[in-house]
């Protein structure tokens, strides 16, 4: 009995609820009403005014990691770029290095300015550079350091890991990378290269069923590339394998 009138009292309250007609129609309600918004703010003025300070700081941080990163950004590519022109030039060791006057090179980029697109991309060209020194390991931490994307530099990637791991003779994770490499966005100008690696990879685990499908893909599917003559006259040396 007592619960019901509890709801009963509690629908009279809202059915009296001040609208805003009320306080159109009626000056003093309105009144009433800022009089007690007053009073809860001067009796919360303490809380009021560390929500405010919170907010303020919360956007103030916000704000403030928006033009650190940008800026980061900005200084990570200029460090960048000289160290791409090294790379293109062959000189690894200030490629990844630095060469104590433009840049501090791949290494320190992808370290320093690890929150950035150049400094991610700074993993990519390490793992590059490493690859063609021959420091394998090296070359495997850095391109599984970058953070891939398009999908083109995926398969590049993917590829590049393959060769790294081809070279260090484990062939279980080179065919891993390359059948990956093959099957991210499939193309005329890549795709035949990466097949033609898988399937050597294939050739190494003694997996040649395997094998004769990749050079099979690349004669039914890329009849134009360069590798297409290569996919011939292996798939004919193993066809009895």
């Amino acid at each position: 009995m007592a619960k019901k009138s509890k709801v009963a009292s509690k629908k009279s309250a809202e059915e009296h609820a001040p609208t805003v007609t009320d306080y159109m129609e009626n000056p003093e309600a309105l009144q009433e009403s800022l009089s007690k918004s007053q009073e809860f703010a001067t009796s919360h003025k303490n809380l009021l005014t560390g929500v405010f300070a919170a907010v303020i700081l919360v956007l103030g941080g916000f704000f403030y990691y928006q033009w650190y990163n940008s800026n980061q950004e900005v200084t990570a590519q200029e460090q960048l770029f000289p160290a791409i022109f090294y790379l293109e030039k062959d000189s690894l060791n200030k490629a990844l290095d630095g060469d104590g006057n433009f840049t501090d090179g791949f290494v320190a980029i992808a370290e320093d300015y690890s929150s950035t697109k150049a400094g991610n991309l700074a993993s990519f060209y390490a793992g590059v550079s490493y690859l063609k020194l021959g420091e394998f390991d090296n070359a495997i931490t850095y391109l599984e350091q970058f953070d891939e994307s398009g999908v083109l530099i995926e398969a590049r990637e993917y590829c590049l890991l393959g060769d790294a791991y081809m070279e260090k003779g484990d062939f279980a994770n080179a065919v891993t990378n390359y059948k990956k490499a093959s099957e991210t966005d499939p193309n005329k100008e890549f795709t035949s290269i990466y097949l033609m690696k898988l399937a050597l990879a294939y050739e190494a685990t003694d997996d040649f069923e395997s094998a004769r499908e990749a050079y099979q893909k690349i004669i039914d599917n890329y009849k134009d590339s360069q590798e297409l003559s290569k996919a011939k006259r292996y798939l004919a040396k193993i066809a009895k394998k």
